[in-house]
């Protein structure tokens, strides 16, 4: 098979062995698989494969067809459209991943946007819902909002019936966000602290954003902190968090256990994908690249000024 390949922190197409399911696991036939931050930071050494996955493939999500079924695999049929998040190697021609992991693909997404869902919907939904508990009638800030997972928490925030704004530095990208369906305020990320009290804090930047969301936190509100990329390191004032007995809490979803990413994905069997199959969601794809040209593509993601997700497309 094709795959994307590290070769010393640069990305090549180059030929490996076909992976072959094990006990539990299918092997999928991909047709689309997005990119994520981690992936640039995987292919830059600073983000290593867990344990298991291929420590050269890139790739934390796919969608495809089940190309063959493991020992005791009885969830999916050769044929099935199924997509999932994986630990790497999903940017190539066919991976494996554990049947529990895995979700079907709704009739109505097409491939583009099938392989650029699971890792950012599962991200968001994960953080405003089962983390952050965000509740109907509550403001969301996402800070970030014009990327993969920013696009989709504003989604996820509007169908859950919270107040939503969405923080987004060009100018550009703030139509396209407020074009993302409801009733969504879209503000420059200087101007965040004036739209508050916020109940959550979706924090897709990281730490320079820290102070702005102590001091625009409502009384009880919750900081989760899913993206470090404008920096990790930030000053707390805890005076601010106890005042507003408010909580911040951080997550990844790329090395947890078999059990939390079986636990995530019948989440979003249970809330998200029906959402998919009435049209209610969508996943905005800002470029969908031949898996050939896959150099390309992470040039583009590096770029960044993007709107939604970049997908490699295989097949």
């Amino acid at each position: 098979m094709r795959a994307a390949t590290i070769v010393d922190r640069r990305v090549e197409v180059r030929e490996h062995p076909d992976p072959q399911p094990s006990h539990g696991q299918i092997r999928v036939r991909v047709r689309a698989a997005g990119l994520n931050a981690a992936d640039l930071m995987q292919v830059e050494g600073h983000y290593p494969a867990p344990p298991g996955w291929p420590p050269d493939i890139p790739g934390m999500e796919l969608a495809g067809e089940v190309d063959a079924v493991g020992p005791a695999a009885t969830r999916f049929a050769v044929g099935d459209r199924i997509m999932a998040v994986v630990g790497g190697g999903g940017q190539a021609e066919l991976a494996v991943v554990h049947e529990r992991e895995a979700m079907p693909v709704p009739d109505q997404v097409p491939w583009e946007e099938a392989g650029g869902l699971p890792e950012v919907f599962t991200t968001a939904h994960d953080a405003l819902f089962t983390q952050a508990a965000l509740s109907p009638g509550e403001h969301l800030l996402v800070n970030g909002a014009a990327g993969g997972v920013g696009t989709a928490a504003v989604q996820l925030g509007v169908t859950a019936g919270a107040r939503v704004t969405a923080s987004v530095r060009s100018v550009e990208r703030r139509l396209e966000v407020a074009a993302l369906g409801g009733d969504i305020q879209v503000i420059d990320p200087g101007d965040a602290g004036a739209h508050g009290p916020y109940n959550v804090v979706l924090e897709l930047v990281g730490a320079p954003n820290l102070p702005t969301d102590l001091a625009a936190l409502a009384t009880g509100g919750r900081i989760s902190v899913i993206g470090t990329g404008g920096g990790s390191r930030a000053e707390v004032n805890l005076g601010l968090l106890m005042r507003a007995r408010g909580r911040i809490h951080g997550s990844t979803l790329r090395a947890r256990p078999l059990e939390a990413k079986a636990a995530a994905a019948r989440a979003m069997e249970a809330h998200v994908l029906p959402l998919f199959a009435a049209g209610r969601l969508r996943v905005p794809v800002c470029a969908a690249v031949p898996l050939d040209d896959a150099a390309a593509a992470y040039e583009r993601f590096a770029a960044g000024s993007k709107f939604g997700k970049v997908v490699l497309v295989a097949g």
